[in-house]
């Protein structure tokens, strides 16, 4: 961003050009949780959820385009409510734009895209070593679920 107090602009993905703009801030994302660095493979994986149109990519801009940073949002249903949540499962801002309110807008934009949907609300997760972020959702409103723990099971 230009002017260090201009709010981010945040837009959906709707090109080529742009999800290759993206693609090595979630590269950059993935070794953030220890990920090895794969250029190649991050596009290749946006692409394929993109272009299968199975999740949904906002990046914020300071007005050249050049991305900030992004959120990336994937459909579920919660059975009980039988509604569509989103699951913000993807959530990164360029160090170089940290503290500059990048963060603030791409989750207020996910909160939009899942009130025009329709949806329930939104879910994440995040490290517990992230306490940057955790402050940020926490700020925002997002409270740490306290009735349900999360089980992984993982594949080779």
């Amino acid at each position: 961003m230009n002017d260090e107090t201009a709010a981010p602009i945040v837009a959906a993905v709707t090109d080529l050009e742009q999800l290759a703009a993206v693609a090595p801030l979630f590269d950059a994302y993935r070794t953030f949780y220890r990920f090895a660095p794969d250029p190649q493979g991050a596009y290749g994986f946006l692409h394929a959820r993109w272009s299968a149109r199975e999740s949904v990519l906002f990046f914020a801009h300071g007005g050249d385009a050049r991305p900030l940073g992004f959120v990336h949002l994937y459909p579920i249903f919660l059975s009980g409510a039988m509604r569509r949540f989103w699951l913000l499962n993807d959530l990164f801002v360029a160090p170089e734009a940290r503290r500059r309110g990048v963060g603030r807008a791409l989750l207020r934009r996910a909160e939009r895209h899942a009130r025009e949907t329709g949806a329930a609300g939104l879910t994440l997760s995040t490290a517990v070593t992230n306490a940057t972020a955790q402050h940020l959702y926490e700020r925002e409103g997002y409270l740490r679920d306290r009735d349900f723990y999360t089980y992984n099971r993982e594949f080779a």
